[in-house]
C-alpha cells in the first residue's frame, strides 16, 4: 500500500492555485449528456474519478476531446443505449459515485437509465433515496434488482411537479435538476441546495436554454423545455482545497498566497478562519495568508468559542 512520510517543523513559502472543483465537475460533465450539440468545460481537475467519468461517458458514445490540459470537449449526439444495460457499464457504475448524476441527463433525454449502486468514498452513510424519490415524483417508474443491487429507471414523458426534498442533498438537487429541465411543465424544488456547485450547474443549463429561477436559494423553479444546446463553462476553483490550503499555512504558521480563489464563492470558509484568529487578506482574486506567531480565537456573546 502507498504511504507518505512526513516531516513536521519545516515552514510553508510561496503560491499555489487550486485546481477545479471535482464536485462541480461531476455535475456539469454528467450534464453533457442532455443534448446533441458539443459542449466545452474548462478548467477540469486532472484527478481519477473525474477521469473515469468521462472514460464512462466515452464508453456509452459521448464523443470527448481534449484540447489542452483542463479543457475538453463533450458531444453526445450518437449515444449506445445497448451499453447501459450491459455488466461491463454496471461493473464501472459500481467503482464510481458521481457515476449516480448520469440517472437525471439520461432519464430525461433517453427515458430510461440502469446504473448499479454506486462505490467511491466512504464518507458516512450517503443514500440515494433523495434522488429517486425526485425521479418518482417527476413519474419515473424504477425498480431494484435485490441480487445484483442495479437500478432500473424509466419514463416515457416526466413530468412537472412540486416537491419537498427530504434533505437539501447536492448531489440529489442537481441529478432532480437535470432531469426537470426537459420534463413537460414546471418543477419545483424546495429545500434545495444552493451551494456554490449547484449555482454552477444551473448557470450552465440556463446557457444550454434551460429555464430556471431562484438559483442560490432552496427554492428552484424549472420550465421544461423541448431540447437544450451547447453551451462552453469554465468550472470554479476547489473551495475545499482554499480551506485546506488556508489551514496549512495557519497550522505551520506560514506566508502563502492562494491564486485566483473566486472569493465571492468563498462562502462563510475566509469569515471561519478569521474568527480562528487567522489573518487574511484578499489580493484581488487571490487570498494572502502572512505568517502569525499565535492565533486569538474569537468567541461568541456567550463566551463560548467555535467547534
Amino acid at each position: 500500500m502507498a504511504s507518505f512520510k512526513i516531516e513536521g517543523g519545516h515552514l510553508l513559502s510561496g503560491t499555489i492555485v487550486p485546481q477545479g472543483a471535482k464536485n462541480e465537475a461531476l455535475q456539469v460533465i454528467c450534464a453533457t449528456l442532455l443534448t446533441n450539440d458539443e459542449v466545452i468545460i474548462r478548467n477540469i481537475p486532472d484527478i481519477r474519478d473525474v477521469n473515469n467519468l468521462i472514460q464512462l461517458l466515452k464508453d456509452i458514445g459521448v464523443k470527448v476531446s481534449k484540447e489542452q490540459q483542463g479543457v475538453f470537449h463533450f458531444q453526445a449526439d450518437e449515444l449506445n443505449l445497448d451499453y447501459l444495460g450491459s455488466e461491463e457499464f454496471v461493473q464501472k457504475c459500481a467503482a464510481l459515485r458521481g457515476s449516480v448524476l448520469m440517472i437525471g441527463p439520461l432519464l430525461a433525454r433517453m427515458g430510461k437509465a440502469v446504473i448499479a449502486k454506486p462505490g467511491g468514498d466512504k464518507i458516512g452513510r450517503r443514500r440515494l433515496d433523495t434522488h429517486f424519490l425526485g425521479f418518482k415524483y417527476l413519474g419515473a417508474d424504477f425498480r431494484q434488482n435485490p441480487k445484483t443491487e442495479v437500478y432500473e429507471i424509466a419514463a416515457k414523458q416526466l413530468v412537472g411537479t412540486y416537491m419537498l426534498l427530504d434533505e437539501a442533498s447536492v448531489t440529489g438537487t442537481s441529478n432532480i435538476l437535470m432531469a426537470a429541465v426537459l420534463a413537460e411543465g414546471d418543477t419545483i424544488i424546495y429545500n434545495a441546495a444552493c451551494e456554490p456547485y449547484v449555482q454552477q450547474l444551473c448557470r450552465m443549463l440556463v446557457k444550454m436554454g434551460a429555464k430556471i429561477e431562484g438559483i442560490g436559494s432552496n427554492l428552484l423553479t424549472i420550465t421544461g423545455v423541448e431540447s437544450l444546446e451547447g453551451c462552453c463553462h469554465t468550472i470554479l476553483p476547489d473551495m475545499i482545497e482554499v480551506g485546506s490550503f488556508i489551514g496549512m499555512a495557519a497550522i505551520t504558521r506560514s506566508e502563502i498566497t492562494i491564486r485566483n480563489v473566486s472569493w465571492e464563492n468563498l462562502g462563510i470558509i475566509p469569515e471561519c478562519f478569521r474568527r480562528l484568529g487567522v489573518k487574511l487578506e484578499q489580493r484581488g482574486g487571490d487570498i494572502y495568508i502572512p505568517a502569525q506567531e499565535s492565533y486569538e480565537i474569537e468567541s461568541f456573546m456567550d463566551g463560548s468559542i467555535m467547534t
